[in-house]
């Protein structure tokens, strides 16, 4: 069965209002060109499957335990292509408009950062479980239910560059703005679960214990402007994580940044003008990070 890109509609325009490098939405198609060293052809992107790393490497995922990868059914549906790559504009998504009672907030005392919230987003969701008769369920046929969860953090308000990186869980390694959560790149197979899973208009899906997350930054929320991108999300070692736009509003890729997917210059934190590490979310794989430069505090998660 082929899907037409009117079926992805919805997530195309949001990607582009939320990366602004369109203008005018009648102006996109499923080419386009985010700045003249940057082609973006929405129908051909790379699958990330198979970057995996024992340590800190660009463009990889640094997981830290991969002993069930391999050992799930593969994801996928046909804009997966033999050539290695995806089309974004034939990818199904989560049927569904649902609204949540949604808790976030962000306080500021001693030196440090105290992050509060039940994990579910400001944004509606699919409807999960995925429905038999679907345009999503022939293709995933995710079971779980969207849960409230106690999520409590304390980061630090000038978190630290570790002398050595670390790897990342499968599971939560950072919260967004949205109030939701996100994890790494990889699919509970290891594999590109942004190209594979099928998620809903928002780019998110439940696993097993009702955790609502994003394996990527999400199109529903706003990064406006031309120049730097703002704070979109904390990771769990309490560096932030930004849009897609670098200095001088240049769309970031992966050769732009170091190995966990950040770098170090002027931004604003803490509503200070200040240099500082920090990392980026790409449109390439890992779309996050690939492993946390800083020490990271572990979330363990309970339903509500």
């Amino acid at each position: 069965m082929i899907f037409t890109q009117s079926k992805h509609t919805q997530f195309m325009e949001a990607l582009i209002a939320g990366i602004a490098f369109c203008g005018l939405l009648a102006a996109c198609d499923s080419t386009a060109s985010i700045n003249p060293s940057v082609p973006l052809d929405f129908s051909r992107l790379p699958i990330g499957d198979g970057h995996l790393s024992t340590k800190p490497e660009r463009g990889s995922v640094w997981a830290c335990n991969t002993d069930l990868f391999g050992t799930f059914n593969t994801h996928g549906g046909p804009w997966i292509q033999d050539d290695g790559t995806f089309n974004l504009t034939e990818k199904v998504t989560v049927d569904g408009s649902v609204s949540w009672t949604h808790e976030f907030t962000v306080t500021r005392a001693e030196g440090r950062f105290s992050i509060v919230g039940n994990a579910l987003p400001n944004h509606v969701t699919g409807k999960f479980p995925i429905e038999q008769g679907t345009t999503a369920y022939p293709y995933d046929k995710n079971p779980n239910t969207v849960l409230a969860q106690d999520l409590r953090l304390d980061l630090p308000l000038l978190p630290s560059v570790a002398a050595i990186a670390s790897c990342l869980p499968m599971g939560a390694i950072g919260v967004l703005l949205t109030g939701a959560t996100v994890f790494n790149a990889l699919d509970a197979n290891g594999e590109d679960a942004v190209a594979r899973e099928v998620q809903d208009k928002c780019q998110g899906h439940p696993q097993s214990a009702g955790i609502y997350h994003y394996h990527s930054l999400t199109s529903c929320q706003e990064d406006q402007g031309t120049g730097h991108s703002s704070l979109v999300g904390y990771l769990f070692d309490g560096f932030g994580l930004y849009g897609y736009r670098g200095e001088g509003g240049k769309i970031v890729i992966n050769d732009d940044l170091d190995e966990c997917h950040g770098h170090t210059h002027e931004i604003v934190w803490d509503s200070q003008v200040q240099p500082i590490y920090h990392y980026h979310a790409t449109l390439e794989y890992p779309y996050t990070i690939g492993c946390y430069r800083g020490q990271p505090q572990r979330w363990r998660p309970t339903s509500l």
